[in-house]
């Protein structure tokens, strides 16, 4: 009787976390920690391909303005390198936030930004966002924490990797325009046209998450149309982004305020798109607006500064 076939377990995944200090590197590699990686922050940069080279289960690794001859060019030629394996499929995390949201951590905590020991914080910030600039283009996801509580972000991080599942990774997200485009955002969708449930007294205290609203966005006439279209456009696109070797693509649908429609297009995205085996995450970025339990704002407390 023959032997049962060897199964050959999958390589280690290799993630590696950079970003502006505040903007949560600590608090994706803990969540990555906790999901059973090796993690190792701010090694030399020397030693980071020796890490990888040995890894035998999965790795994080965090780097920053902080590490031992850190530089945008050696960090992307070190990637480049880990690339060149076939075997190996790195990924690259830049963690973001708003200069405002940055600045506020740093002031409520009272600690000194790495890059501006003995000057203003709003100079270290300023100097560390160029500096990583060429890290934030190229990085495989780029995660903005500006307006995403500790546990969302934990729930973002499982979501990618909690699994070693082939395939790109989909983050659908809503928001109001007001308060600007996502910076993560590769796709960007306007919901503004189709017909405001805020404008009738008794949708106005809903969200798109409630059957109301939900019906009252399907009557529009054009609306029915223009989510066929969108979906054509994504069957089409997406499957040529994992052709580019993409691997997570975050699809973003805005409205006015937020609460609405971009909400509900979300969520009807969502399920259509999953039934076609896309591996989806949804945030509603304006969800204290209209959640009946508040998500807080981020805050310092929330945030390691790294």
């Amino acid at each position: 009787m023959a032997p049962p076939p060897l199964i050959m377990a999958p390589p280690p995944q290799i993630v590696l976390i950079t970003g502006l200090s505040g903007a949560g590197k600590l608090s994706i590699l803990r969540a990555l920690e906790d999901l059973g990686f090796e993690t190792v922050d701010n090694p030399p940069l020397s030693g980071l391909l020796d890490l990888a080279a040995k890894a035998d289960k999965n790795l994080a690794i965090g780097v920053d303005a902080r590490s031992r001859g850190f530089s945008a060019d050696s960090v992307l030629g070190m990637m480049a390198q880990l690339r060149q394996d076939e075997k190996s499929s790195p990924t690259l995390v830049f963690a973001t936030a708003s200069d405002e949201v940055l600045l506020r951590r740093y002031s409520e905590t009272r600690r000194r930004h790495p890059l501006a020991q003995a000057g203003a914080i709003v100079a270290g910030i300023a100097m560390e966002r160029e500096l990583t600039a060429p890290l934030a283009r190229a990085a495989d996801w780029l995660v903005d924490t500006s307006a995403l509580p500790v546990p969302k972000l934990r729930q973002l991080i499982e979501q990618h990797f909690g699994a070693h599942t082939p395939g790109m990774v989909l983050n659908l997200v809503s928001f109001a325009y007001p308060a600007g485009v996502p910076r993560e955002a590769d796709l960007v969708f306007d919901a503004r046209f189709l017909k405001n449930p805020h404008y009738e007294p008794h949708l106005r205290h809903l969200s798109g998450l409630d059957t109301e609203v939900a019906s009252f966005i399907e009557q529009d006439p054009d609306f029915a149309t223009y989510f066929s279209k969108l979906l054509n456009l994504l069957e089409f696109l997406l499957p040529r982004f994992v052709q580019e070797g993409k691997k997570y693509a975050t699809i973003c649908v805005g409205c006015t305020g937020g609460q609405h429609r971009s909400v509900y297009m979300v969520e009807k995205l969502s399920s259509h798109l999953a039934k076609t085996g896309w591996r989806i995450g949804v945030t509603h970025r304006e969800s204290s607006k209209f959640s009946a339990r508040p998500t807080a704002a981020p805050t310092a407390a929330t945030y390691e500064k790294e």
